[in-house]
């Protein structure tokens, strides 16, 4: 039910949201999340029609114009700042449309069911794990699993928000990450094929093929459906960045029920629109006689 205080919107219980997002499934429709790393952002994506809102402190660092990457180094508070953005940004700006906090789970200074409390009180509707360590690998990744700071970490966190009957919606690279979080609870698996392509601040070299992300997203899909066929499924990253690249991957990933899109619905919006509304300005002439 809405919130009882406000009689709009946020926080929805786990399957309120759940209930959401299968009603557009109903309809034949693509469920579409985004990111929001501003109020106006967050405004602005509601009134297109997106299913979720997705907060990151990946956003903060998009919209000031650096790389998503950013949101993966020590560069803030991972927690704080998408707690931040949620109070004082995004969540006084939503009228009705559910919204998710950012957790980077293995943060080793918080006490997490503590943490998750404070989100939920908040206002939040459910968690996503960001910072992920999903999408490192090679030496650093064993490192981090090694000392403490491992993709477990945000294993536990999801377990955790759903016994706090809270939504989840994750991030994985691998099929065997997918399955853990399904054990876990999750609601939604995110197969994050890599660092979005395109725009001034988008990977060019540092991606896969459309056809390798396909085939990684259908091998994450087809591994949970085996566990656990109640989860919705969704695609981000990479190759995947156009209204167009979305409705390819739906027809090519048997199971795939939408998109996410951070850098493809905010960062591309804002800077194909300002870049040519300022054209537009640019091209007018004075009327001197």
């Amino acid at each position: 039910m809405p919130n009882q205080w406000t009689g709009i919107g946020n926080p929805y219980t786990k399957q309120e949201v759940r209930d959401r997002l299968q009603a557009t499934l109903d309809k034949n429709k693509a469920i579409i999340a985004a990111g929001a790393g501003t109020g106006i952002s967050a405004k602005f994506i509601e009134k297109g029609g997106a299913d979720l809102l997705i907060i990151y402190n990946s956003g903060r660092f998009r919209m000031s114009g650096h790389g998503s990457t950013a949101g993966m180094m020590a560069y803030g508070d991972a927690n704080a700042v998408a707690m931040e953005i949620g109070e004082f940004e995004v969540l006084p700006v939503v009228e009705e449309i559910p919204v998710i906090c950012g957790v980077h789970g293995s943060d080793p200074r918080r006490r997490m069911w503590h943490f998750l409390g404070k989100v939920k009180d908040m206002g939040f509707s459910g968690v996503n794990n960001f910072p992920t360590h999903s999408i490192i690998d090679g030496h650093f990744r064993n490192v981090l699993e090694e000392t403490g700071m491992s993709f477990q970490k945000e294993v536990d966190m999801i377990r955790l928000a759903t016994k706090m009957d809270m939504f989840s919606i994750v991030y994985v690279a691998k099929p065997e990450e997918a399955v853990q979080m399904a054990d876990a609870g999750a609601d939604a698996i995110i197969a994050h094929v890599g660092t979005t392509v395109g725009g001034s601040i988008g990977v060019t070299g540092a991606t896969v093929s459309m056809d390798a992300a396909l085939e990684r997203t259908q091998n994450i899909v087809d591994a949970v459906k085996k566990v656990n066929n109640n989860t919705f499924f969704l695609a981000h990253g990479g190759p995947i960045n156009t209204p167009e690249d979305v409705r390819y991957a739906l027809e090519h990933v048997n199971g795939l029920h939408g998109f996410v899109g951070a850098s493809s619905l905010e960062r591309m919006g804002v800077e194909a629109s300002l870049t040519n509304l300022t054209k537009e300005f640019k091209s007018l002439s004075l009327n001197q006689k």
